[in-house]
């Protein structure tokens, strides 16, 4: 039985989202939504015939064109250019999973009933998503000052029977997929084009699945650099609780509760050591971790209340008798935390690599480059390299997005988030990430059975066995990128249990 997700304008959660997005949801709207929708649209209408002064992007041009007075007749023709003339997308094309975001946080944010749209519009998106009709959007283009207004143009091209768009695994000319499933073109009615164009979904969906790639990533950065712990013969002290009960940031206390946990009935843990100290990227594991645990908690919150308001423009208030012309759709508050969100997980992939290094030096009892025969074998001499490659490019990436602006429209639009940009980049992080996490955890599993007959601890040595069902212990040398997209799909469909 199919199941249904019935979009209304309570609270959308990321745990909502994924569930909507892995299980596989068709969305419908529910009849609040409606009716919500309906009311404002009516309420629109009626203020029109009786408002004797332009309303900004309902009876007026757009941007710096505010002061242009449009005539009753040329309002949908308005709408229409709008979306045509903004679809100005370039460069790659935005992966399906994000594209099928865009459409269900619009379509949330226009079941809000501040956007004065028809409910044959909003109707028409969801169909759209149910359908699996996915727009061609591209990443670049957006300001994401006016909203996202280029990719949205793209996405919403579709809408009015334009543009390009991927149905049955095939791209196709929208015309043609409408006419398939019998579908006509929505004529847009007065405002509608604006409040397609005008909001932060782009931003918004980059966000949510970075975000919702980030929470799985620090869980396993936790285990992975667990597993890396013990595969150096390292030391439990750094993670006593003592420790971070006087430094007492959350994030820090989480993480060494998590490495403790995860170690508990260690025997390669509890043996003598015959050094004193680890390195940093050991022994600060919890600062590091925790840091970053601390920073995404801040930046999900504030990407939470963004999916859930109304980032249109101008926005319509019937209960008040209001409709207001203002800024909702600046990506400043997405722009500044996109960029925070790359920095946070940047760190978290820096110290992963350091780890990797430490590994392969020889150390400790390990064999130089993790191999029982170095010389004939190079091991893994060059996954080090290609990690350092990936942290070099997530340090160039993190170059904020948001300190950057560039005038617009005239003048009219003189200053810009970027934020698009920043999420677009943000997300390219949290990707390498991924990757840099699955090279250290081979190293790890790898290190790991040079320390036999020494178990290491009950969750490790069940978490590495899942691991080797993917990736296999290197005796001699093979093809290592083939290994390393092994270990990246493992992170990626891997489950882990409790151990909090």
């Amino acid at each position: 039985m199919t199941k249904v997700h019935y979009i209304t304008p309570d609270y959308l959660t990321f745990d909502k989202i994924e569930e909507i997005t892995e299980g596989g949801y068709r969305l419908e709207l529910s009849d609040v939504a409606k009716k919500a929708i309906v009311e404002c649209r009516e309420y629109l209408d009626k203020k029109m015939k009786s408002h004797p002064t332009a309303l900004y992007g309902i009876s007026t041009g757009f941007g710096s064109l505010c002061n242009k007075t449009i005539s009753n007749d040329e309002l949908g023709q308005l709408q229409k250019n709008l979306v045509m003339s903004h679809a100005c997308g370039m460069g790659d094309e935005v992966s399906h999973t994000i594209i099928k975001l865009m459409m269900l946080l619009k379509a949330h944010a226009l079941s809000l009933g501040k956007s004065g749209v028809q409910l044959e519009t909003v109707q028409r998106i969801v169909d759209m998503y149910n359908n699996d009709v996915i727009p061609v959007v591209f990443e670049l283009g957006s300001l994401g000052a006016s909203g996202d207004l280029a990719p949205l143009a793209n996405l919403f091209l579709p809408l009015i029977g334009m543009g390009e768009v991927y149905y049955m695994g095939e791209k196709q000319k929208s015309e043609t997929v409408l006419e398939k499933l019998g579908w006509q073109a929505i004529e847009l009615k007065s405002k509608e084009g604006l409040a397609l164009l005008n909001g932060t979904q782009f931003m918004s969906a980059h966000a949510v699945h970075a975000l919702l790639k980030t929470f799985r990533l620090i869980k396993f950065a936790d285990i992975i650099g667990a597993t890396s712990l013990e595969a150096f013969d390292g030391i439990i002290e750094p993670f006593a609780y003592q420790l971070h009960e006087i430094r007492p940031h959350p994030g820090q206390i989480e993480t060494a509760n998590n490495i403790r946990a995860l170690l508990k009935g260690s025997e390669i843990m509890t043996q003598p050591k015959k050094h004193i100290q680890d390195p940093y990227s050991f022994r600060c594991i919890p600062q590091v971790h925790g840091a970053t645990k601390d920073s995404v908690k801040y930046i999900a919150s504030v990407v939470e209340i963004e999916i859930n308001s109304v980032t249109d423009n101008p926005t319509i208030f019937p209960d008040e008798d209001l409709v207001l012309s203002g800024g909702n759709f600046h990506g400043q508050p997405l722009a500044l935390n996109l960029d925070y969100l790359a920095i946070a997980m940047a760190e978290l992939g820096n110290i992963s690599e350091r780890r990797t290094a430490q590994l392969i030096l020889g150390d400790r009892g390990l064999p130089e480059y993790l191999v029982a025969n170095p010389g004939v074998n190079s091991g893994f001499m060059i996954p080090q390299y290609a990690a350092a490659g990936v942290v070099s490019q997530n340090k160039q990436l993190c170059t904020p997005a948001s300190i950057d602006s560039i005038v617009s429209s005239n003048g009219q639009e003189d200053h810009v988030s970027m934020g698009a940009n920043a999420a677009t980049k943000a997300l390219k992080v949290v990707e390498n990430v991924e990757r840099i996490l699955a090279i250290e955890l081979m190293n790890a599993a790898q290190a790991l059975e040079f320390r036999k007959p020494l178990r290491p601890s009950p969750y490790i040595f069940d978490f590495v066995g899942q691991f080797r069902l993917s990736v296999e212990f290197i005796k001699d040398d093979k093809v290592m990128n083939v290994e390393i997209e092994k270990a990246i799909k493992f992170l990626q469909k891997g489950k882990f249990g409790s151990f909090g």
